[in-house]
């Protein structure tokens, strides 16, 4: 997942979360607009969060906050 998209993921969900509080949950459609003028990315983030993660349709954001900030982590590490 490049750089801009997990940037992206991390400020909807520190949005959401202070809007709504830490039991708030979201989909990955969250992350985009109601149109798809991204597939690309749209589909990497639906791979990594169905294939890799097998993560549930409605996830808390607090765990989707967690794991792309784990991912920011490692590929700071790998360089």
């Amino acid at each position: 997942m490049d750089l801009r998209t997990r940037e992206k993921i991390l400020a909807v969900c520190l949005e959401k979360i202070k809007q709504k509080g830490d039991g708030v949950q979201v989909s990955f459609y969250a992350f985009f607009a109601n149109k798809n003028d991204d597939p690309i990315t749209l589909m990497n983030v639906a791979r990594w969060w169905i294939e890799e993660n097998q993560l549930n349709h409605f996830e808390k954001a607090t765990k989707i906050y967690a794991m792309v900030k784990t991912l920011d982590e490692v590929f700071l590490d790998q360089r």
